[in-house]
C-alpha cells in the first residue's frame, strides 16, 4: 500500500485500505496485481488517468523514426534540388527516415541511367553538406520511378 504522497504504508487489509482512501476523499487504485500481495495506491483516479495519458502522448511525440518523402523530378533544376536537400537534411536531423522518390513519366522511363545519375547527384549534395546518412534500402526501379531510403547514421 502506498499513500498519495508516495510513502509506503505497508501490507494492509483491502477494507481498511478502502476506508482510508474514502476518509481522504481519494480512490484506491490497483497499480499491479502480478505480485503477491498486489500493490495499491491512494490517489485521485481522474488525475491518474490524466498522468497516464500525458505519459502516452509524451512517448508518442518523442518517438522519432517517421518516414518522410522528398520528391524529385526528371528535369529538376540545381536550385530546386538544393531546396530538396535542405528539406532532407532537416528531416534527417529530426531522426526521420527519408524516401527519395524520383518520378518518371512517359519517355523519361527509357532514360533510367540519367535518372540514376540525378539521384546520385542528390545524395552527393547531402554528402557535400556533411549530412551523415546511411542507405537503408538501395535504389530500386518501380513502375512510377525510382526510390531510395536513407536514414540518420
Amino acid at each position: 500500500m502506498v499513500d498519495e504522497t508516495g510513502k509506503q504504508i505497508g501490507v494492509m487489509d483491502t477494507q481498511d485500505a478502502l476506508r482510508m482512501a474514502q476518509e481522504r476523499g481519494l480512490d484506491l487504485i490497483g497499480v499491479t496485481d502480478s505480485v503477491n500481495p498486489p500493490i495499491c495506491k491512494i490517489m485521485d483516479y481522474g488525475k491518474y488517468l490524466y498522468q497516464e495519458e500525458k505519459k502516452r502522448r509524451q512517448q508518442k511525440s518523442s518517438r522519432a523514426g517517421e518516414t518522410k518523402i522528398v520528391q524529385l523530378t526528371f528535369n529538376i533544376s540545381a536550385h530546386d534540388m538544393g531546396v530538396r536537400a535542405d528539406r532532407a537534411e532537416k528531416f534527417l536531423g529530426q531522426g526521420n527516415r527519408v524516401i527519395i522518390n524520383l518520378r518518371l513519366r512517359g519517355r523519361e522511363r527509357s532514360l533510367r541511367d540519367f535518372a540514376k545519375k540525378k539521384v546520385h547527384a542528390f545524395l552527393g549534395m547531402l554528402t557535400e553538406r556533411k549530412v551523415p546518412y546511411k542507405i537503408e534500402h538501395e535504389l530500386k526501379s518501380g513502375p512510377m520511378g525510382m526510390t531510395i531510403t536513407i536514414a540518420k547514421q
